[in-house]
This record gives structure tokens, sequence and C-alpha cells, in this order.
């Protein structure tokens, strides 16, 4: 989906935000999340973001891609459920036993206890960490839908 055009101000003389939706339904997977973000985020760019959660805060913040800065933003999540499924456990130990086998120089053991508190039904989902990602920016307003 393409941003919307120029927006009008509301009753209340602010800036109405700029609204964009994400489809939960075609969420598959880590990658297919970043893929839509690219899509929704990056139109006109003649790059994409990483799949990685420090390119996504990145974008959020604006400047470049879609957002302009720090103006208001809603996205309307339809079927987070999907997304929460699809970036849950499961993919969050995938995720986590990729990022272990390139730690053989650096100290793993961070993500050995992510794992562990993963596999005990514990811990924080790949979900969770997207989540406070855009909770961290004031700006943006989720909408499940």
């Amino acid at each position: 989906m393409t941003p919307e055009p120029p927006r009008n101000r509301d009753d209340g003389g602010t800036m109405a935000p700029r609204q964009f939706e994400i489809d939960g339904s075609t969420m598959t997977d880590i990658a297919s999340f970043y893929a839509q973000m690219n899509r929704l985020l990056m139109d006109g760019e003649s790059w994409a973001l990483a799949e990685s959660l420090d390119a996504l805060n990145d974008v959020l913040y604006g400047g470049y891609g879609a957002i302009a800065g720090r103006e208001p933003v809603r996205f309307v999540w339809k079927d987070i459920a999907a997304t929460r499924a699809a970036l849950g456990r499961e993919a969050t130990c995938a995720f986590l036993r990729e990022r272990l086998k390139t730690r053989t120089m650096f100290n793993g053991s961070p993500i050995v206890d992510q794992l562990a508190a993963l596999e005990s039904g514990l811990g924080t989902t790949y979900f969770d960490v997207v989540m406070q990602v855009f909770a961290d920016h004031p700006n943006i307003e989720i909408v499940p839908a």
C-alpha cells in the first residue's frame, strides 16, 4: 500500500495522522514482516530496510522513506494476531539460533538465556520487541483492526 496523499487538518487544527495499513495475514515469518515494512515505508527509496530491529527503529524516526519526521502516524494493523503468531516463539527461537551461530567470537550467553526462556514458555518474542520499537515513538499509534 502506498502512503496516503497529503492530509487535511483535523477539527482541532492539528495535522491528521498519516495512515498506513499493515496486513498481518500476509506475514509468515520475520522476513515477510520486513518485506511489508519496506513496501509501506520505503516506497521511492533506492534501498531497502535490512531485517533489523535497529533499522525498523530508525525508519520510524522518519526523515527518509514515507515518514517525514515526527509527524503523527497511525498504523492500522489488520489481523495483528496473525503477526503475533508469525513473529512468535517459534520464529524467535529460529532467529536466535541463527544469531548464535555468528556469535562464536563474542559472548553468546545472553542469546542462550533468551532461548532457554522462550523454550520454557517464557521470554520475549520478536513480536513483543517489534511492538516495543513502535511504542518507543510517541508520534506513532497502532490501531489493531
